[in-house]
């Protein structure tokens, strides 16, 4: 991902990304990686909250459209808004996918996937690395 030349909101060096970063969230956030399944700390939560970029704090989804799909990793069915994420297209892995990016600084989060058959609104999947975000719980 450092390859990319696109420009986001928040715009920041690689070494900028180290330093506010821990080690395992640069490795997901910035360079795409994947936090092993069923490890992440939002993979079960039910919590009510709106979850935003760990990286810059945008907010990407609401706990109201979290569901439970059983993959290991948190799944949501839409994000709060859809200028919040962007979608590029993933070859890597030896198939075509479609990487989820956080619109504001550029930082992965994971991949949607569509048409699974899970009884959402939407019929899609937001599979995302529970490191990616940072869920701050409405008061209620």
């Amino acid at each position: 991902m450092s390859q990319d030349v696109r420009k986001y909101p928040v715009d920041r060096t690689e070494e900028e990304w180290r330093a506010a970063l821990s080690p395992q969230e640069y490795a997901v956030l910035r360079e795409a990686g994947t936090e092993r399944p069923y490890t992440g700390e939002y993979t079960d939560t039910k919590q009510e909250g709106v979850y935003s970029c760990r990286a810059c704090g945008a907010e990407l989804f609401r706990s109201g459209t979290k569901f439970e799909s059983h993959c290991g990793w948190p799944s949501f069915y839409d994000p709060s808004d859809s200028d919040a994420v962007e979608l590029i297209e993933d070859r890597s892995m030896g198939m075509v996918r479609t990487e989820v990016r956080c619109a504001n600084c550029g930082s992965h989060l994971g991949h949607v996937f569509a048409g699974e058959g899970y009884p959402t609104p939407t019929d899609q999947r937001y599979c995302i690395n529970s490191i990616s975000l940072r869920l701050t719980p409405t008061e209620g």
